[in-house]
């Protein structure tokens, strides 16, 4: 064999080399963002539920007027929110202002009966669920990806053409903490 052909066969096994890379690497990338619209899903869900658990308990404490108001700002916030660590913060003070709601609730022993109000209670701690499953998935997803883009030599190919590491969805302190605590029901 002529030093030509093997320079055309060492080059060709480079050229697949790198478009089976690349397209590898543009399916991490696409289950990233599958992953993310996940999130984003399961988020909006627990968008539309607050306004009517808002106006459910607005039925029963007119009088709870800033906590109505911290929910709504939070909700829009968090509706506004971009990139994952923005989003997550937003995230985190709509849980928060929720759970004042819901302090709030401890107060009208008619409101804690309502059928609607505890519908409507099951449901966002179903969504809530899934949106911690969702989380998950896409911290998976997005572990899969960075470590892909940052090893040798798939880097190579990651730099050429610009793919990024992307961020975790995390969850801010306070939630680690109770995420590790048991939860305590109450009848």
């Amino acid at each position: 064999m002529s030093l030509g052909i093997i320079i055309l066969i060492i080059g060709g096994f480079v050229v697949v080399w790198a478009i089976l890379t690349y397209n590898s690497l543009i399916m991490f990338k696409n289950r990233v963002e599958e992953a993310w619209s996940d999130i984003d899903v399961q988020l909006k869900r627990r968008y539309d539920l607050i306004p009517n658990l808002v106006n459910t308990v607005k039925g029963y404490a007119s009088h709870e007027k800033e906590t109505f108001q911290n929910v709504t700002e939070a909700r829009t916030k968090a509706m506004q929110a971009q990139a994952p660590q923005e989003k997550a913060q937003a995230e985190n003070f709509l849980s928060e202002t929720l759970k004042s709601l819901f302090a709030v609730s401890e107060n009208y022993p008619d409101l804690k009966a309502n059928e609607n109000f505890l519908e409507l209670q099951r449901e966002l701690t179903d969504t809530e669920n899934k949106v911690q499953a969702s989380r998950r998935f896409y911290n998976g997803n997005v572990r899969d990806y960075n470590t892909k883009i940052e090893t040798v030599p798939t880097n190579i190919i990651a730099g050429v053409f610009n793919f990024s590491v992307r961020e975790f969805f995390e969850l801010d302190e306070s939630e680690k903490e109770s995420a590790k605590n048991p939860v305590k029901v109450e009848f």
